[in-house]
């Protein structure tokens, strides 16, 4: 009898040992999904990259060694779960995990912190080396599989670790970042410095953008009052982009050809077509441009919009070769406002056209040259000036 009970208790230690196991087993099973995005992309969780990006504040401080963090969102993604579906939209969340990590390195950490938003964390890596990887991952998302346009950009925000802010902060930071790009309407990038910069940078660099200006040929050319900048802001207004957007482009549209001053005098001067020699050399003044005004802080954004200004919507243009929305949205308000108000003035290349011929060059280059979209705001802001008796109304017929 005394056998059968200590048998009995043995076996109910067993049984409870066991329970034990598989409780301590399901504890580490569930600690796992929780700091790995398991599911869909295999990413780690947000619990896991918050911890790792306390460590790596902590760590840059003590060396005093850079970090930054990239906080990047798909551009419209709500569109591909309604076109595609959940299983679309799923697999589209995993290309871009499996982009982002073939363009980083194996100790950054990247991290979906949610629905479509993703976070990457660069240890060891100023601004100008996250401009770099920034750049890469824009690039690559035209080659992401499939045709639908919706599937080609993201907006990324850039922050740099700061004096005495909080790990949680930098992630804040990042994602302020993120807005202003995409108040920019997507497919480019911002950066972060200290809170809504653009209108405190460019404010702190008044003097310099005019000194910059001034040091363009055709700075003052304006045609019917308008000049570049103001064209480039009325169309960012009527598109209804935010403050920090419109200035942000009314700034690049001031520079957007300050390159420019590196190309020889008489290649701009040419009155015939330049030779191959000639034409390397001006596609290179978008990439002068950028170099110049990214040294400023806090112009960066300002920067991108002035390299991509002569991309085309077609990939036929140049630094880069970006297409559609590849393109940074201010650049491609910058190129409409430069090409009509071009076509309108008397160039060394091409007599002035009127403003119904202008108009119509326009309109046949939308969706080959030009953002269809753009055109077709700047056809509306110059009815309205027509109709309020600026000028005869422009028309594409």
């Amino acid at each position: 009898m005394r056998g059968r009970v200590d048998n009995g208790i043995e076996d109910e230690r067993t049984e409870l040992r066991a329970a034990r196991e598989r409780i301590a087993a399901l504890e580490t099973e569930l600690s796992r999904a929780r700091s790995r995005d398991s599911v869909i992309t295999a990413l780690p969780g947000v619990r896991a990259f918050r911890a790792q990006l306390a460590l790596e504040v902590q760590r840059a401080r003590r060396y005093r060694r850079p970090l930054t963090v990239l906080a990047l969102d798909i551009d419209g993604f709500r569109g591909v779960n309604v076109e595609g579906g959940m299983a679309r939209g799923d697999a589209l969340l995993r290309e871009v995990a499996a982009l982002i990590a073939a363009e980083t390195r194996v100790n950054d950490q990247i991290c979906r912190l949610g629905g479509d938003e993703f976070a990457v964390l660069l240890p060891e890596t100023p601004v100008d080396g996250a401009l770099e990887v920034t750049r890469r991952i824009l690039a690559g998302f035209g080659s992401l599989d499939g045709p639908e346009r919706w599937r080609r950009s993201a907006s990324i925000g850039i922050a740099a670790l700061g004096a005495d802010q909080a790990p949680e902060e930098l992630l804040v930071a990042a994602r302020e970042a993120l807005e202003e790009a995409q108040s920019l309407g997507g497919a480019t990038f911002s950066v972060w410095s200290g809170g809504r910069e653009a209108p405190a940078a460019i404010a702190m660099h008044g003097e310099l953008v005019a000194t910059l200006e001034s040091a363009l040929g055709d700075a003052e050319r304006s045609v019917d009052g308008l000049t570049v900048a103001s064209l480039a802001t009325m169309l960012a207004e009527k598109i209804g982009l935010g403050p920090d957007a419109v200035s942000h482009i009314a700034t690049a549209a001031r520079l957007h050809d300050i390159g420019k001053s590196a190309v020889p005098a008489e290649i701009l001067a040419k009155p015939g077509p330049l030779d191959a020699t000639e034409w390397a050399i001006v596609r290179q003044h978008p990439i002068v441009g950028e170099r110049l005004i990214a040294s400023m802080p806090g112009m960066a954004t300002v920067a991108r919009i002035v390299r991509h200004s002569h991309e085309r919507w077609d990939g036929g243009g140049y630094p880069d070769a970006l297409s559609g929305g590849e393109i940074p949205f201010g650049s491609r308000i910058v190129l409409v406002a430069d090409a009509f108000l071009a076509m309108r003035s008397e160039l060394p290349y091409s007599p002035a056209r009127s403003e119904a011929e202008a108009t119509r060059e326009l309109v046949a280059g939308a969706e080959r040259q030009f953002d269809p979209r753009v055109v077709e705001t700047l056809v509306g802001i110059l009815y309205g000036m027509a109709q309020s008796g600026r000028a005869a109304p422009a028309t594409a017929g």
